[in-house]
């Protein structure tokens, strides 16, 4: 293979090939890499959580994927056994799949809280990483399937709550917040089953596009954030504080190390999809050593849990360029975008409606590839019994709280006020419990 080649792990293509497939993965990850924070800061607002505080949280959520990233795909210790990173082609950001249980302990006890507990997960993580090759089998597809899923179902409220405009807002529920939300995931989804190349990998930031020009003649952009942002502004280490509250480390502790399980998924996926070969214990290991520490790092600088992104495991394996320049590229890319407070005061101003449009495609997708977690395995009684069982229990007491009224706040915390956590928990026990079905049976 030349030196050189996009399709080489380790070459060096020239800049004019490689920025505009640096770009694309960027296009394909920003949204989904910025609106946790988005999220998470809506559930603050009333709290004294000011627009400048909603900037900074983009900025580091930002920056912290472009290092989480640069980490990835270039490991440190990487000529040792034991090293920090994959070094395998895949692109890191902050993921959805910790914003219930994110939204529910910032709510409670305040954004520090959540960095607090980032700690704790990436410690847990980097348990996860020297145990991996024991534990592994404690979470088969049709346990991680069921935990996904669960992840997307929880998410279709703060999506729909988006949608009408958001929760406490003056114009929730009306018909104009509607009309644009419709409207944006309109046009997400025909360029989903219509488009093709960038306009189909671009989708959901063209939509949100539209559906932003759609709504400034409605009054729905301010652009106050904007004039009163800085050009140029550094993260801002330990600006939220920490705090380590226990039952808040518990919950987002259980997310880590399922998220330490469902990244050998996307590392597996990259590999074999475009390496044509599967991840050795090795790059398992360091590739989850890494994400640990890497949040470590990223709660101090004030960044949102982050993971694997799944959308750019898809575009390595549809184009085959595994070049870590290109992805490496892509990081920096982020990392310049992550410095500048008048790009993420640009964020703050996407009306929520267009927001919740948008990413209601996303939490649908997320939904379903859990579901085809799940039918990888035989449906049988027993495994329907431990999905069904799982899923109801978690979102059944989640969306029941009072029930829960009589146990310590704790407990509320860790099981009550996000579905994943016990869903995780039921279905790990249930796949361990239950007797497996006999061959013949």
């Amino acid at each position: 293979m030349k030196h050189g080649s996009i399709f080489d792990l380790d070459g060096r293509p020239p800049l004019s090939q490689a920025l505009p497939l640096a770009l694309q993965h960027v296009v394909a990850m920003i949204v989904g890499c910025v609106t946790p924070a988005i999220i998470v800061s809506g559930a603050v607002s009333d709290t004294g959580f000011t627009a400048a505080d909603q900037v900074i949280l983009i900025q580091a959520s930002l920056f912290v994927a472009a290092l989480t990233t640069l980490l990835q795909l270039f490991p440190l210790g990487s000529k040792t056994k034991l090293a920090l990173g994959s070094g395998l082609p895949v692109i890191m950001g902050i993921s959805f799949a910790y914003v219930p249980t994110m939204s529910a302990v910032a709510e409670s006890y305040g954004i520090g809280a959540i960095f607090g507990a980032e700690i704790v997960g990436g410690l847990v993580a980097i348990a996860m990483g020297f145990l991996i090759k024991k534990i592994r089998k404690l979470f088969p597809p049709l346990v991680t399937g069921t935990v996904v899923f669960t992840i997307g179902l929880s998410l279709y409220p703060v999506a729909i709550n988006y949608m009408a405009g958001g929760v406490g807002s003056a114009g929730y529920g009306h018909w104009q917040n509607w009309v644009i939300a419709l409207f944006t995931l309109t046009v997400v989804t025909a360029l989903n089953h219509f488009g093709k190349g960038i306009w189909k990998l671009a989708s959901i930031l063209i939509g949100i596009i539209a559906g932003y020009l759609v709504s400034i003649p409605f009054g729905l952009v301010h652009f106050e954030s904007i004039h009163q942002a800085g050009y140029l502004q550094f993260p801002d280490p330990l600006h939220f504080g920490i705090q380590f509250e226990f039952s808040s480390c518990i919950a987002i502790g259980i997310l880590f190390a399922i998220n330490s399980i469902q990244a050998i998924g996307d590392y597996s996926a990259t590999t074999s999809g475009a390496m044509d070969r599967q991840p050795n214990d090795q790059e398992l290991q360091n590739g989850i050593l890494g994400y640990g520490v890497s949040n470590l790092i990223g709660a101090l600088f004030g960044g949102l849990p982050t993971a694997t992104f799944s959308q750019n495991v898809g575009i390595v394996i549809t184009t085959k360029v595994i070049n870590r320049c290109v992805l490496g590229l892509a990081a920096v890319i982020l990392g310049f975008a992550g410095i500048l407070p008048k790009f993420a005061a640009v964020l703050t101003t996407i009306p929520q409606c267009v927001l919740g449009g948008a990413t209601l495609s996303v939490f649908a997708t997320i939904a379903m590839t859990g579901i085809k977690l799940i039918t990888s395995s035989e449906m049988s009684y027993r495994n329907t019994s431990i999905v069904g069982l799982s899923v109801a229990l978690g979102m059944g007491i989640s969306q029941a709280p009072a029930s829960l009224a009589a146990f310590p706040p704790e407990i509320t915390t860790i099981f009550g006020k996000s579905p994943v956590v016990i869903a995780t928990i039921a279905a790990v026990l249930l796949n361990l419990l239950l007797p497996k079905s006999k061959p013949n049976n």
